[in-house]
């Protein structure tokens, strides 16, 4: 029914066609590392006070993300005493911020995603990604659109029709500011089924855990956002999933993908771990082997099934080209889009 431009953004930088993710502290595919195994750091027994920073608010996909890594790690004995932080604003580059200005903590991680590239052009920071040191991108994520119990909209085919007839008069809620997964996902889909996206009238909040309320009492349209963030609101029926934008459905999630309504769209968020500038290679070292383990570990598993999220483990070197070149494809998209 609404056949448009297919776009993807995929894992695999080849793939890529761009047209244009618990509270307090957690003590605590195929495997891809950095060539430089051998003096591993973690084959001595499990890390010990490691601390990852969240640069968005509790309950987002960030935030989500890595409290799993951190519990997993703590209960596969990979890692002690892990802390979790929040540090947020302008859409995660406060954070990025802290991170660069940290040069050599080798004990400090950040996760971070696709909607920190766009946010460290969009909101002009003088600190970028590609100044970190990338450690390990973790998951991938499909997008979801949904809606609040007492939405009118019922399926994708009727929220789309009443989008297409009067596209700025909808609202569409996003945890990430412009350029970020749950900006760039609304913006490809209105151009996948016709509508000028410089007519989207998209709200940004500061993640996940901001965006939910706005869900729930109906202050949005309909939200874009990853499933894996609201999945007790999704089972408890408070939040309905209209469409899901991966290449196959979702497990426990009763949602077609896009295709399967007749819209010819995908698209695909990731996240990962990054490191200051300047650390030494052994700290560089330790933080690719604690998450391998954890990458390796049956609780990790359970946790993608769980939480409806791809493997997408690569590490080093890998996770750095992968890195750059998404850099440069976001900071490519913006510019078309007027907001570079």
């Amino acid at each position: 029914m609404f056949a448009g431009k297919k776009l993807r953004l995929a894992a695999v930088a080849s793939a890529m066609i761009l047209a244009v993710t618990g509270c307090g502290v957690t003590s605590g595919g195929s495997t891809q590392s950095s060539a430089n195994n051998s003096g591993s750091s973690a084959a001595a027994g499990p890390v010990t006070d490691l601390r990852i920073m969240v640069p968005n608010t509790a309950g987002g996909g960030y935030d989500t993300t890595a409290r799993v890594a951190a519990k997993v790690m703590e209960d596969a004995d990979v890692a002690k005493n892990t802390e979790v932080f929040n540090l947020a604003g302008a859409g995660g580059t406060v954070g990025l911020a802290r991170l660069v200005n940290e040069k050599g903590n080798g004990d400090l991680g950040m996760l971070m995603g696709l909607g920190v590239v766009g946010a460290s052009y969009t909101n002009k920071s003088p600190s970028k990604l590609t100044d970190t040191t990338p450690i390990a991108k973790l998951i991938e994520e499909p997008g979801a659109i949904m809606v609040s119990k007492d939405s009118p909209y019922k399926t994708i085919e009727d929220l789309v029709n009443a989008w297409k007839a009067d596209p700025s008069k909808i609202s569409v809620g996003g945890g990430s500011s412009a350029g970020g997964p749950d900006h760039l996902l609304p913006m490809q889909l209105a151009q996948a089924v016709g509508i000028d996206p410089t007519t989207v009238n998209y709200v940004s909040y500061d993640g996940g855990g901001d965006l939910l309320p706005a869900i729930l009492g109906n202050k949005v349209g309909f939200a874009a956002s990853g499933a894996g963030e609201y999945v007790d609101q999704i089972e408890k029926g408070s939040v309905r999933v209209l469409a899901v934008s991966g290449d196959e459905r979702l497990e426990g999630i009763d949602a077609p993908t896009f295709k399967e309504s007749n819209i010819d769209f995908e698209f695909t968020n990731w996240r990962g771990v990054v490191l200051p500038p300047e650390v030494s290679d052994e700290d560089r070292q330790k933080w690719i082997d604690a998450l391998t383990k954890m990458h390796e570990s049956d609780e990790w598993k359970a946790e993608l099934k769980t939480r409806g999220w791809t493997d997408a483990f690569i590490t080093g070197d890998e996770f750095k080209t992968f890195l750059t070149d998404q850099d440069t494809r976001v900071a490519d998209v913006l510019k078309e889009l007027g907001l570079g």
